[in-house]
């Protein structure tokens, strides 16, 4: 038997007409923004589906303006989030894609670029009642919703390397309630996300990268 929670049945607590096109979208960028180090210079947002369509009417490109700024859906500030942007100096771009259609119809690739010049790309799907899910991190395709505390890994895919991240976080008392990995194909790079109920510290993350065949780690609390 399937359950509804009475949080389906409401909604999120958000600014803007539309759950899945305004709340969804925004927590897909503020979920992106966790995860790109450095100082935020230029993005932009490619949508397709609905997004294409609906997006200026639903409030969707500010909804997801404000979240890469770090805006929750119930912010206000979400309303004026292009103004806010432009003040920041924060570079951005809408690219409507109505081409492809093999995508969740309210989906949204995110290219993130850093004043260091370090770029990321994700791929997010807004699922309606504001729930949302990652499905590709620089086009490896992966499945994060970002509900709990999590630790992304970013690796070559070689032995011995999902066993040194499980030792770390054993050593820290860190409780692994998913562990998943994802790969572009046998032995290049590849993606492990770990997440737990607990708080993760920060000094995992270089105890994780002391290892030659990891790249890069992303430590993405929940709140």
């Amino acid at each position: 038997m399937s359950f509804i929670s009475v949080f389906d049945v409401l909604g999120p607590n958000m600014v803007g007409p539309s759950s899945s096109h305004t709340a969804g979208a925004c927590a897909i960028a503020y979920l992106a923004q966790k995860m790109k180090s450095g100082n935020l210079k230029r993005v932009e947002f490619t949508l397709y589906g609905s997004f294409a369509k609906t997006y200026h009417g639903h409030g969707t490109d500010r909804a997801l303006l404000g979240g890469i700024m770090g805006f929750t859906t119930d912010d206000i500030r979400i309303r004026d989030s292009q103004q806010i942007a432009r003040e920041r100096g924060l570079d951005f771009e809408f690219i409507v894609d109505t081409a492809e259609s093999d995508v969740h119809p309210n989906t949204v690739d995110i290219r993130m670029i850093s004043d260091d010049g370090s770029e990321m790309t994700v791929r997010g799907e807004s699922l309606g009642g504001g729930k949302m899910r990652l499905t590709q991190i620089d086009h490896v395709s992966v499945d994060f919703t970002g509900e709990y505390n999590a630790v992304i890994v970013i690796q070559r895919d070689r032995p011995g390397v999902a066993a040194h991240i499980t030792r770390v976080l054993s050593e820290h008392g860190v409780n692994i309630a998913f562990m998943r990995i994802f790969r572009e194909s046998k032995g290049e790079k590849a993606y492990t996300i770990v997440e737990s109920d607990n708080q993760l510290p920060e000094e995992i993350k270089n105890q994780l990268l002391n290892n030659p065949n990891v790249e890069n780690v992303m430590i993405v609390h929940n709140q």
